[in-house]
């Protein structure tokens, strides 16, 4: 990565100047890393509530008897 940096008077580093490309490339990496880490706290939060199908003929036709 092609990077320079910002300094101030004693050289301590302030900011970081890098090519938009680059820095297009991070975004997109960030965001799909954000979008992984949505999908997983989703997941993780499924009470598992859901049945299969199958099941659910299978109670209906009980219940209706």
């Amino acid at each position: 990565m092609n990077t320079q940096f910002i300094t101030d008077a004693d050289g301590n580093k302030l900011a970081v100047v890098i090519p938009i490309k680059e820095y297009q490339v991070m975004l997109e990496a960030i965001e799909e890393l954000e979008d992984i880490r949505l999908y997983d706290a989703s997941k993780a939060e499924d009470d598992g509530g859901r049945i299969t199908l199958e099941d659910y003929v299978a109670n209906r036709k009980l219940k209706d008897g």
